[in-house]
């Protein structure tokens, strides 16, 4: 694939971007250059604005079913492009191939979600709320909103957002993570081909500047954001403070616990997806492994083999389970953990931290690792790695994994292996996260649940998509009538 650089998206055209500061894109799994993307600044954001500004009365005096049938195209679309959206994915993000279409096909389910407008954007009524006089509450589109996406969902993430706010009669402003900018580059073509209305949807490239050109924007309505905690926590106070409404999801801890009646032949290829998928690089990843009880050893032994046989590589063969990371610096990033883990005294029982590709050794590989007999104050039980590193942490019952839990600060989700019913009752009752997972690891709601978690891993109250998504694209205006 040619170096290039890539535009943005404003108004129907693609735009060169007015600022001379760019970055580069790397395909991970070779550690070579394959793209430029612009660091846009306040200027394109301007006009990117005010295009969805310009555009927003038309759209939203559209049929809210007319809106949906753009939809309906697009997806239709997207299937016919699918493989190729999913291999630029795995180009510049480097995840299995395998896993980059399960991200296409989720980000497809969003659009196909979305076209239930007529039915969850609908508002409701009361005759007779006093005599002779009714109420009625009228769900309206409110102007331009925004989302700033992380690096690690490429395709799927700005997705959870951007199809409810359009087919709620919202324009929008996206904005994709500066390292994995070619994917929703590929999407937007697809857009472009359909032809939405000049200024309904756009998109701008870049990092900082443009992220705080959107909070400061007095023509946004509202922010949606993935990433990591402290930038979540900025959008949320920034956005506190001009007003706009706020999804801000955040980073995660999670726990996988396994009972001592858990059967561990059934439950170990989704324990191995749940720790090391996507190279640990997701919120849902799992982070911590907690046996329960006389399971430790047995599970320990029995999780190291399986990762063993993993194989590790370049994303876009079909055989590779496991891909690089993200970049360079988060490789090192990475490696900084293990090497505290050590350091505090946790026992490394699969080390990663030389694992290279002898087809191609730039890439930007950490092999599985796990440590056993971690505490729960060591950094690597408490922080977010985000990376192909699992933590053991022994529990004697479920009391002491309920307070494992609880204790992270993140509640994003946590899961539960066990044969018991009464057991999974009383765990998912107890813990904090919001998204719980029983015999599963990865606790990923389909796109008509919401997404988000609790405490540090979400601030705001609506999270992505589901059923509640059209409360944050749209206000209740509420009608109180009387006739003479």
């Amino acid at each position: 694939m040619p170096d290039s650089l890539i535009k943005n998206y404003i108004n129907g055209e693609w735009v060169a971007s007015g600022s001379q500061q760019t970055g580069d894109i790397w395909n991970p799994a070779t550690g070579t250059k394959i793209a430029t993307v612009p660091y846009s600044d306040r200027n394109d954001v301007d006009m990117a604005v005010a295009a969805a500004r310009e555009a927003y009365p038309e759209w939203r005096a559209t049929p809210p079913l007319t809106r949906a049938r753009y939809l309906f195209r697009l997806k239709e679309a997207f299937e016919e492009q699918f493989e190729d959206i999913a291999r630029t994915l795995t180009t510049e993000h480097g995840k299995a191939i395998d896993e980059a279409r399960g991200e296409v096909r989720r980000m497809i389910e969003n659009v196909e979600h979305a076209t239930g407008v007529t039915t969850l954007m609908c508002g409701y009524t009361l005759e007779d709320i006093a005599k002779g006089i009714d109420c009625y509450g009228h769900r309206q589109p409110m102007g331009v909103f925004a989302a700033i996406a992380p690096y690690n969902f490429p395709a799927m993430v700005p997705w959870w957002f951007l199809p409810y706010a359009l087919v709620a009669g919202n324009t929008f402003v996206l904005k994709p993570s500066e390292q994995v900018p070619m994917t929703q580059t590929k999407v937007f073509d697809i857009i472009d081909e359909i032809g939405f209305p000049e200024g309904v949807v756009n998109m701008v490239h870049g990092s900082r500047d443009v992220v705080n050109a959107l909070l400061d924007h007095p023509d946004i309505e509202g922010i949606s954001f993935v990433g990591s905690t402290p930038t979540a926590k900025y959008i949320y106070k920034r956005c506190g403070e001009t007003g706009k409404r706020v999804q801000a999801l955040g980073g995660a801890k999670n726990i996988v616990a396994i009972m001592p009646d858990a059967d561990l032949k059934a439950a170990m290829p989704s324990l191995v997806t749940s720790f090391f998928g996507c190279t640990g690089q997701r919120c849902l990843s799992g982070s911590i492994l907690v046996p329960v009880g006389d399971v430790a050893d047995r599970l320990r032994d029995e999780f190291i083999a399986a990762a063993r046989e993993m194989k590790v590589g370049d994303g876009l063969d079909e055989q590779t389970f496991m891909g690089p990371l993200i970049s360079a610096a988060h490789r090192e990033r990475v490696l900084g953990y293990i090497e505290k883990g050590i350091a505090e005294g946790a026992e490394l029982v699969l080390d990663g931290r030389d694992y290279t590709d002898p087809e191609r050794p730039g890439g930007f590989f950490v092999g599985p690792t796990v440590f056993d007999r971690v505490t729960p104050d060591m950094t690597i039980a408490r922080e977010e790695i985000f990376g192909p590193v699992v933590s053991i942490v022994r529990a004697p019952d479920l009391d002491a994994v309920v307070d494992l839990v609880n204790s992270r600060g993140f509640a994003n989700a946590a899961c539960l292996y066990t044969a018991s019913g009464a057991v999974a009752r009383d765990f998912k009752y107890r813990v904090k996260p919001s998204m719980i997972g029983i015999n599963i690891g990865i606790a990923a709601p389909m796109s008509f649940f919401p997404f988000g978690g609790a405490g540090n891993s979400m601030f705001g109250d609506i999270k992505g998509h589901g059923q509640e998504i059209f409360q944050f694209f749209t206000d209740t205006k509420v009608v109180i009538e009387r006739w003479f």
